[in-house]
């Protein structure tokens, strides 16, 4: 792999789900990763020690991705440790408690977007400030997006949606400036995001309506955001991909 390839990766909510996949996978394939984090001091160490282990690096940087001071602080870290980033994911988001719009409080739906459009516009206008040569950045949207999560989770499906237009507009915008803009769009997915939610049987109850007939993993996001990354997607810019069964 050439130095060129080996491109620092900045990852915000990295140590858990699809981030900490990402980084892992990321790491293996060479690239230095500096990830964000929001409270779980041990699994974020136990990521960077498991990197060390299989001969990578990975650098935790402890932060709320909807605080603009954190978001810079994290890219800073990146640039002073290895310099600046090639790549970006930013995929920190929560889904805010499984309910109807009824029984959504203000200050639920308040923080969902806080960290959902608040901390992916924060964290890509600072990817745009700390890559002076352009680069990859991938969003992490969600199937929720265009489903609607009526019933369960409108709230999160509708921030999702703005990640879908902030992917199409970003790509334009920052395209004649060296960068590719994309998103990822899973669908169900094997991460503890459900149990979090307090929907832990999600997956068994709806994992039947999946075409493919099974719910997707960590890992096969984790792919797909490093081939966005990569110079295999080249000319892919703007795109939502779907990670879904068909679903």
């Amino acid at each position: 792999m050439s130095r060129s390839e080996a491109f620092p990766v900045v990852v915000t909510g990295g140590s858990r789900g699809i981030g900490a996949a990402t980084v892992a996978l990321l790491a293996a394939r060479g690239h230095p990763v500096v990830f964000s984090y929001a409270s779980n001091d041990a699994a974020a160490q136990a990521l960077c020690d498991r990197v060390a282990e299989e001969g990578g690096q990975a650098v935790a940087c402890k932060g709320d991705a909807a605080d603009e001071g954190a978001v810079a602080a994290l890219f800073a870290a990146c640039v002073d440790r290895f310099g600046p980033p090639g790549g970006v994911f930013a995929n920190a988001g929560i889904t805010g408690p499984a309910c109807g719009l009824d029984d959504l409080s203000a200050e639920d739906l308040r923080r969902v977007l806080d960290v959902n459009v608040a901390g992916s516009f924060l964290t890509a206008q600072a990817a745009l400030r700390s890559m002076p040569d352009g680069g990859a950045i991938v969003l992490m949207s969600s199937r929720a997006g265009r489903l609607g999560g009526a019933g369960e989770w409108l709230h999160y499906a509708a921030s999702k949606g703005a990640i879908d237009t902030l992917c199409v507009g970003l790509a334009q915008e920052a395209g004649p400036k060296g960068f590719r803009v994309n998103a990822v769009a899973p669908g169900l997915i094997e991460t503890e995001i459900h149990a979090a939610a307090g929907r832990g049987d999600r997956l068994k109850t709806a994992g039947s309506s999946v075409p493919m007939g099974r719910t997707g993993t960590a890992e096969e996001v984790a792919r797909t955001v490093a081939w966005l990354m990569s110079d295999d997607a080249s000319y892919i810019s703007g795109t939502i991909v779907d990670i879904s069964g068909g679903r």
